[in-house]
């Protein structure tokens, strides 16, 4: 049983401080018809990619150091339970898609599922958003990259294959942790591990090229997992890797630290030392360019740990993948006439 757990929204003049035991935080699903745009433009320097689509805002997997919680807040939820409880399906997500596509100024650029929430939540089995926006692409023959966590987008594998063979399409597996045990008590409702890790042979066993994002890395306890989290990504198909630092941005901070210290009492004080020696002092740094990543003398041996394996590995080679092709993006043409011809 969770409880209702939620740092004091800055964009409300209220709060809430519950006298007692708080309420049991129940899963609540909103739906909502978006009318602007699906596609989000992403200006900052410190994300390798320029567009992504959300089908989903709030992520049941609860993973306490998510950078995302703070967009709950602009919907009036809180950046705790709220975020993992309050979930909001974007029903009209693939029809905004394919009307996005349609126009003149869409180019083809590659697109990213998802960022501000997984991809592939629990709801997905049932509302298949991000299935059908991926249908759209195959459509239009438009790039993907898809981040995830959950093994349910095993479903989809034959969809993703058949968007790689005829556009490009690879998929990456957040996994910070190599143990259930850690996973468990930082990312609670998230597939375990080794879940992940079979679903990335899967997918690339089908032809999909796979990666992993050790993401984010935290100072004290997952540095450790490094080298057996590259080498079980290897094994199960993967050639491309990336880590970031642990960043907690506003009220993910204060909802971050309650929960480490409940589960990680001992290595709390550590770990949030560690973070703010990697940040010059603070838990997180707001600055374009500086927000991904750390400083100092302990990410410099991080970053090189990193790199060691990557290398001995064979990951992140240049020219690793299928050719570069040309451009695929098309636009469906009407169905021609029985009569053209005559």
């Amino acid at each position: 049983m969770r409880y209702v757990n939620n740092p004091p929204n800055p964009w409300l003049n209220t709060s809430v401080e519950w006298i007692g035991e708080p309420p049991e935080a129940k899963l609540e699903v909103f739906e909502e018809t978006a009318t602007r745009s699906i596609i989000t433009n992403n200006k900052s320097p410190d994300i390798p990619f320029d567009y992504s689509v959300n089908c989903y805002r709030g992520c049941p997997h609860a993973c306490t150091y998510c950078f995302s919680r703070p967009t709950h807040e602009y919907l009036g939820f809180g950046a705790g339970t709220d975020f993992e409880r309050k979930i909001v399906a974007k029903v009209n997500a693939p029809d905004l898609l394919r009307a996005e596509f349609m126009k003149k100024s869409w180019k083809g650029d590659t697109l990213i599922f998802s960022f501000t929430s997984d991809p592939y939540i629990p709801l997905e089995a049932n509302y298949q958003l991000t299935r059908k926006c991926l249908e759209v692409c195959l459509e239009f023959r438009n790039p993907v990259g898809i981040i995830t966590k959950s093994a349910l987008i095993r479903r989809d594998k034959e969809l993703i294959a058949q968007i790689a063979r005829e556009a490009e399409a690879e998929v990456f597996f957040t996994i910070p942790f190599v143990d259930a045990q850690t996973s468990r008590a930082l990312e609670p409702f998230a597939p375990y591990p080794e879940a992940r890790f079979a679903a990335m042979k899967d997918l690339a066993d089908a032809g999909i090229e796979v990666g992993i994002g050790i993401a984010p890395v935290m100072p004290s306890l997952s540095e450790a997992h490094i080298p057996e989290l590259l080498k079980r990504a290897h094994d199960a198909g993967a050639r491309k890797a990336f880590i970031n630092l642990l960043r907690l941005p506003g009220n993910v901070a204060p909802y971050f630290i309650a929960s480490l210290e409940k589960t990680m009492p001992e290595r709390a004080p550590k770990i949030l030392k560690r973070i703010r020696e990697m940040r010059d002092g603070k838990l997180n740094l707001p600055e374009f360019g500086e927000r991904m990543k750390g400083s100092g003398p302990h990410w410099e041996a991080l970053t090189q740990l990193f790199k060691l394996h990557c290398q001995k590995l064979g990951f992140n080679q240049p020219g690793y993948g299928r050719e570069v092709r040309p451009h695929t993006f098309r636009r469906p043409t009407a169905q021609p006439s029985l009569f053209d011809s005559f």
